[in-house]
């Protein structure tokens, strides 16, 4: 559990500058981790690290096991002997070093990985037979997944031909049979992946750098989690989700939201000692060192939702596994060291739940300046085991928030934060989140740069323009370091 007083930095592996159009494991992550040990910071806050899908929203992956291939750095493939420069030196991977433009990296990026697996022919042989024993749980079924999704354009599980929607023994072998080579190149894509994360996170680690990781709660109904375990999920016989997740309507979101993935059949796991949710708990302790899991109130009650509906208004509130899910992580691993996303109106019976598990919870300092109302979110209303953030990758930057926030609700964090000079206003909320009681206080580094609301990472139930922020590579020196290590040290972090 995180007992130590401390602090970290939120910023996801794709907004890493590099020159090939998103960030990646090479030599800009490295740097990054050496300006976090410059600063004084102990934790890299991450977002989730799952291949994406449409809308590049890493909260929708065709795998909660997986790994981006994006973000394999072909420096260090050409290290190894995979790649030449001019394999990918002067490829287009978009013309703005602050935008990820996913369709460039998808088009151009993957057939240069390609490319390093034709290379790479029995070179790793012995090492990724280990590997392949190592993830036997959900690697092959991933490699077919993917190979399949080629054979029907990309198209969702869900529309493929119904023998190998059904995973029909004869389609399975048919297809493990014609897509063998695809098959073993998208496991040497994830043999890469994992090389190359591992490596990264022993250096972060080796020089007291932990990662605190992101899983969503639920997965994407166009993953192979859902097509290769369909007893997990409420499905009716054709393999078509009954039910799915969404938020009811609130003062944000009139008509709630849908969110569309398919809802976990609890009592299906229930039966199994919860495997499935085990196995992925585990994936997560051998990639991070603290797993953050999003809409955590979702487990002991969550908003579902007739399948076909256009909208959330139609959902309902169903209990979910609780303390039973909890007690048998725990039993069989360990005091595991978890955050618990629980932002949003809770009810009693998830704050006890939450108090229940020990996990500390989350709190955002945007959220408390409401001048109508007393806020939990304010500092003074903490208990020390809980994160404190300026902002999560769902909110605008603390800069754009003074822009667009209530002019009564933007006095109140002046007078509270006691910021004198508008050009203070970011370090103003730095300063409250650092000084507060809360163990653990995490930093968005768009408020340390100071950036407005162009340097927003997502706007929730938007598709379009997301996910894409970069960070420029000269912002991050020497002096901006000591600034935050200075800070960091006067409130004992």
């Amino acid at each position: 559990m995180i007992k130590k007083r401390s602090s970290g930095i939120l910023m996801h592996i794709t907004s890493l500058s590099s020159p090939y159009g998103i960030g990646t494991f090479g030599k800009e992550a490295y740097k990054f981790v050496d300006f976090l040990i410059k600063s004084n910071q102990s934790y890299w806050q991450i977002l989730p690290i799952g291949p994406t899908s449409i809308g590049d929203s890493p909260y929708q992956s065709f795998s909660t096991f997986a790994g981006n291939p994006y973000f394999i750095d072909f420096d260090i493939l050409k290290e190894e002997g995979l790649l030449k420069e001019e394999d990918y030196k002067n490829v287009d991977f978009g013309d703005n070093p602050l935008k990820v433009d996913y369709e460039k990296i998808f088009n151009h990026k993957m057939p240069i990985l390609r490319k390093a697996f034709n290379n790479s022919k029995d070179k790793y042989k012995e090492e990724i037979k280990k590997f392949k024993e190592k993830n036997k749980n959900w690697l092959e079924d991933y490699a077919l997944y993917m190979a399949i999704k080629g054979e029907f354009n990309l198209k969702s599980w869900q529309e493929w031909d119904e023998d190998i929607k059904l995973r029909k023994k004869e389609a399975l072998d048919y297809y493990k049979n014609k897509l063998k080579e695809e098959i073993e190149y998208f496991i040497f894509i994830q043999y890469m992946f994992f090389k190359q994360w591992s490596k990264l996170k022993n250096y972060a680690n080796r020089n007291g750098i932990k990662i605190i990781g992101d899983i969503p709660i639920y997965v994407a109904e166009d993953s192979v989690d859902a097509w290769a375990n369909t007893n997990v999920f409420l499905l009716d016989k054709n393999k078509i989700p009954k039910v799915v997740s969404g938020c009811p309507p609130d003062d944000f979101a009139k008509t709630g939201q849908l969110w569309g993935n398919p809802i976990y059949d609890w009592d299906y796991l229930e039966k199994t000692n919860y495997k499935w949710w085990i196995e992925r708990i585990k994936g997560n302790i051998s990639l991070y060192d603290v797993t953050r899991i999003d809409h955590f109130r979702g487990f002991e009650s969550f908003w579902e939702i007739p399948y076909g509906e256009k909208t959330a208004i139609k959902g309902k509130w169903v209990k979910g596994p609780g303390m039973k899910l909890f007690n048998q992580i725990n039993k069989e691993l360990g005091q595991v060291n978890i955050i618990a996303e629980d932002l949003g109106y809770l009810t009693k019976e998830v704050i006890d739940f939450k108090n229940e598990t020990g996990y500390p919870g989350m709190k955002v300092l945007e959220f408390a300046f409401d001048s109508r109302e007393e806020s939990d979110y304010l500092p003074h209303n903490y208990n020390k085991n809980c994160i404190v953030y300026t902002g999560t990758h769902d909110n605008d930057t603390v800069v754009g928030w003074k822009s667009s926030a209530p002019k009564e609700d933007v006095e109140f964090a002046k007078k509270y934060l006691n910021i004198k000079d508008e050009k203070d206003f970011n370090w103003g909320f730095i300063r409250g989140a650092l000084s507060s009681v809360a163990n653990l206080s995490i930093i968005q580094i768009q408020d340390y740069l100071g950036l407005d609301s162009k340097g927003r990472m997502n706007i929730p139930s938007t598709l379009g323009g997301n996910w894409q922020w970069r960070i420029d590579e000269k912002v991050l020196d020497d002096k901006l370091a000591k600034k935050i290590g200075s800070m960091t040290r006067l409130y004992g972090r």
